[in-house]
């Protein structure tokens, strides 16, 4: 599989990069990952409010992309300011499964947008591109029927032209993370507020707590 970028979406302020690990276990929850993730949830905490989600220069860069594609603001909230939101309301982390939740947690933390796929479930590669208006859209959650898809916007297509992943807001069904996932692309994307260096760094977190909680191998994709 390999990762394609558009350079008309690196103009839009994208910056981004792809992890692919091997071999990880998502079967079993290590009680030590269920402890770290509670205790660094509860230290974001200590000092998250409503004003810091909404005033945060990296997801006020999302907001911004938004913009640059004519994305409606209702209904589209960037990612991380989703999560982050949750935790504030709920005091804590939902559990879905530990890839899930240890990326989330690394969402929290560096407020850049990420997410995990099951490898097995893409077909060929994986091209962050403009949309075109044809490309098939089914998120979590839709029931199996597609949604339409505008021309213009970023996403993250595969080579049977089906969308993984709607700007960094919405995933889908098709290649969602479940126990019996051991293959995985992790995207990490952030935007005009984050370096590329930033990006890269949280990259590298991604692959070395996965494969401290999770095991596998693990590598950047160019």
């Amino acid at each position: 599989m390999n990762f394609i970028v558009d350079p008309r979406v690196l103009a839009l302020g994208v910056k981004i990069r792809g992890v692919e690990l091997t071999g990880v276990d998502n079967h079993a929850y290590p009680q030590a990952l269920k402890e770290m993730i509670a205790n660094e949830i509860r230290q974001v905490l200590t000092t998250l409010d409503r004003d810091q989600i909404k005033t945060d220069p990296v997801i006020q860069g999302f907001w911004d992309l938004h913009r640059a594609v004519h994305l409606p603001k209702r209904n589209n909230t960037p990612a991380p300011a989703t999560l982050l939101k949750l935790i504030l309301k709920r005091g804590e982390l939902a559990p879905i499964n530990p890839v899930v939740d240890l990326y989330n947690l690394i969402s929290i933390q560096s407020h850049l947008a990420l997410g995990a796929h099951d490898v097995d479930r893409i077909d060929g590669n994986v091209n962050l591109r403009l949309t075109t208006g044809t490309e098939k859209f089914i998120p979590i959650g839709a029931n199996g029927q597609p949604e339409p898809v505008k021309a213009g916007e970023y996403a993250y297509i595969d080579d049977s032209n089906e969308i993984i992943c709607h700007l960094e807001t919405r995933q889908v069904e098709k290649t969602k993370v479940t126990a019996e996932t051991n293959h995985l692309y992790y995207i990490v994307q952030g935007n005009q507020q984050t370096s590329q260096e930033f990006v890269d760094q949280t990259a590298e977190r991604v692959i070395a707590l996965t494969t401290k909680y999770l095991g596998g191998q693990g590598k950047l994709l160019n």
